[in-house]
């Protein structure tokens, strides 16, 4: 069970790289606040209807504190109608350890895209601000329950999120803020005012002194696509080449990046899948590369990503 970073403003939107941290300081902040003021944390339902224009506030800024599973329902949908009452006892029972936040795919069809679903019901978590997949249809109630205790374990082992609960009477612990890296601040400053060159090296000195620095390698994948982008030019003639020349592999690159740019995600990567089966070489291992990278702009866990993984698997094995 691996998060992914997730960003609710498109694929490559530059605020995404700090949309995770942000939410988790936003809800310390309010914390302390409220450990301020000496009185306990105000009472909040354990299961709500999330939207568009609330998912930011209810879930990814609430993910800080505790875990939020999402349960993405259809009113026609009776497998739904089988698994949410299942959900909604467990989150009860459970005590504050578990958000359940529902949201109707009819009316909330911008989130249904951006998690990929393939089909309903289907259940998600999101940790500081990271989304997971969890599982898809109308799973026993004992399923459920395994995947909600997993899902708690993760909280508390990879993030020091222990949920709404506390003993009684005592106040919330004080979580000190660590410093930014200089180098990595710099490179959110240089995306901010869009000198994508000074933030690809900012990210850059970041990834030497700390290679596994996970927040910089997303920043920089991101930096790097839209670099390249940038530098393109006219887009209707690079879109014109790489129909004109299928086989120029410079031409199928550079499309890629386009769509993924443009949140055509399963274009970029059909499209790089395709130019790998047909090409050998030096030529493969470009467009290969590229994929890779592509991938890691988008999250390992996102089920696109997973999708076009085993179609590359197909073409090179």
């Amino acid at each position: 069970m691996q998060p992914r970073n997730m960003s609710m403003s498109g694929v490559v939107d530059l605020a995404a790289v700090k949309a995770a941290g942000e939410a988790k300081q936003k809800a310390e902040q309010a914390r302390r606040e409220q450990a301020a003021r000496g009185g306990a944390p105000a009472p909040v339902g354990l299961v709500i209807d999330v939207t568009e224009e609330t998912f930011e506030r209810e879930v990814l800024q609430r993910s800080a504190e505790v875990p939020v599973v999402i349960d993405f329902w259809a009113e026609w949908c009776q497998p739904c109608k089988q698994l949410s009452p299942v959900l909604e006892r467990l989150t009860e029972e459970y005590a504050g350890r578990i958000l359940l936040a529902k949201i109707d795919v009819d009316a909330n069809q911008l989130l249904f895209q951006q998690f990929g679903v393939q089909g309903i019901p289907a259940v998600f978590a999101v940790l500081g601000g990271q989304a997971m997949p969890l599982f898809q249809g109308a799973v026993p109630e004992a399923q459920a329950r395994q995947v909600f205790d997993q899902l708690i374990a993760v909280a508390e082992q990879q993030f020091g999120i222990t949920g709404l609960t506390a003993e009684p009477g005592a106040a919330p612990a004080e979580v000190p803020e660590p410093p930014m890296d200089p180098a990595l601040a710099a490179g959110h400053q240089a995306l901010d005012a869009g000198d994508l060159a000074g933030a690809i090296q900012a990210y850059q000195n970041v990834l030497s002194d700390d290679p596994g620095n996970t927040e910089a390698k997303l920043a920089l994948a991101h930096a790097e696509l839209l670099k390249r982008v940038q530098d393109l030019g006219d887009h209707q003639l690079v879109r014109k080449a790489a129909a004109e020349q299928p086989a120029d592999v410079e031409a199928q690159l550079k499309v890629a990046d386009l769509d993924l740019a443009g949140g055509h995600v399963e274009d970029a990567f059909g499209r790089l899948v395709d130019t790998v089966k047909r090409t050998a070489g030096d030529d493969r291992e470009r467009a290969r590369v590229r994929l890779l990278e592509l991938f890691e702009v988008v999250g390992a866990e996102d089920p696109r990503v997973v999708s076009a993984r085993t179609a590359l698997a197909r073409v090179l094995f």
